[in-house]
């Protein structure tokens, strides 16, 4: 039975279910040169800063725009027009940071596992001995189309010790999983409001290195994604340069004091880990296999197989789960067929156990009953 009397759960990564009080904070109006509006857009560069414990060390410049814009502002800024940039790839987001960094007219070497398997510190250590040119690494730490979680702390520290820049992509780690900006050196962290900092979509940020952005003025080949320009006006002005995203914004302050609230980072993963663990226990009751091996997937987002029965597509699947109030996610593997079912976002455990719930009831409408992929069933044959 369709349910349409409350907004549906997204179970995906981003837009995210938000609690009510963020919502509340977009119903009104600001000004974008208002000074009480420049205020709140201080504070919550200062907390996001503090986060990742970067307030000495690091200028949180906020960006209009999607995560990925932040990305593009990052390395277009930071990676000088002659520099080189190795990009470790296990998935589509990976992907992404080469391609864009390809498009910003800087040289991209890229290394490339399989979408099931980490990168790790010794790959980073070969690559950078073997090419001395590297002046960049691009790193993706939660490759959100699979969950996977890359070693920041180790490839970080490699990366240190050569001398060289790293750009961490943390838009699906940022606020949950653990990273301290004192001992694990990078030069720019990029993330986004919409992710598990529980904002609305729309504003991503960099947490760059004070006295290397101090140095990257004219690298940009870009007005709007000119890193360096935002915050020298930002510094001087306290303003944005551009019309900024300011419902996106204020309700992001809202976030982030209810993130203040249940007790930051360490509490945010806690819940998170409940709802992995729930939702891996219920979908393994109905037959249902994660890609990843547990001891590299984040609580975060988790790829499954897709049922092998031939009665199974993906869009009635999604369909029969959304009538139940609930928002899954497609694959974005190439090998095999899957989809994801985010962890995050303003739900608990109960909200797992109603959607894994919802998942057998599709099940059963769909009269699906091979539910475990055609790999696992020859195995157990």
């Amino acid at each position: 039975m369709s349910n349409f009397s409350r907004d549906p759960i997204l179970l995906t990564p981003g837009p995210l279910t938000t609690a009510l009080p963020t919502r509340m904070a977009m119903l009104r109006d600001w000004g974008s040169w208002d000074s009480n509006f420049n205020a709140i857009t201080a504070v919550v560069r200062e907390r996001l800063l503090a986060i990742v414990a970067a307030e000495h060390s690091h200028v949180c410049v906020p960006m209009q725009g999607s995560g990925t814009f932040s990305v593009e502002a990052a390395v277009n800024t930071l990676v000088p027009r002659d520099g080189h940039m190795l990009v470790l790839i296990n998935g589509a987001y990976g992907k992404r940071f080469a391609k864009l960094t390809q498009m910003m007219g800087r040289r991209a070497s890229v290394f490339e596992t399989a979408e099931d398997v980490q990168t790790t510190a010794a790959d980073v250590e070969r690559l950078l001995v073997a090419d001395a040119s590297i002046t960049h690494v691009g790193l993706v730490h939660c490759e959100t189309s699979t969950g996977i979680l890359n070693p920041l702390r180790e490839i970080a520290d490699t990366v240190a010790r050569h001398g060289k820049s790293l750009i961490v992509d943390a838009m699906s780690s940022f606020g949950a999983i653990p990273i301290d900006a004192q001992t694990m050196p990078f030069d720019a962290l990029v993330a986004a409001s919409g992710k598990c900092v529980e904002g609305p979509p729309g504003m991503g940020f960099v947490i760059a290195r004070k006295a290397v952005l101090e140095r990257c003025a004219g690298n940009s080949t870009s007005l709007s994604l000119d890193l360096h320009d935002q915050w020298q006006y930002m510094e001087k002005t306290t303003q944005w340069r551009y019309t900024p995203p300011t419902h996106v914004l204020v309700a992001l302050a809202a976030a982030l004091d209810a993130f203040a609230t249940e007790g930051g980072q360490p509490a945010r993963l806690a819940r998170y880990t409940r709802n992995y663990e729930t939702l891996v226990r219920g979908m393994a009751e109905l037959g249902f296999r994660p890609f990843l091996n547990p001891a590299i997937q984040a609580p975060i987002i988790v790829t499954f197989h897709a049922p092998a029965d031939p009665r199974y597509t993906f869009r009635a699947f999604y369909d029969s789960v959304r009538d139940k109030g609930f928002v899954l996610y497609p694959g974005k593997l190439t090998q095999v067929e899957t989809f994801r079912v985010g962890c995050i976002g303003a739900i608990g455990p109960d909200e797992m156990r109603h959607a894994v719930n919802a998942i057998r009831d599709t099940l059963a409408e769909l009269r699906i009953e091979r539910v475990a992929p055609i790999a696992a069933q020859r195995a157990v044959a």
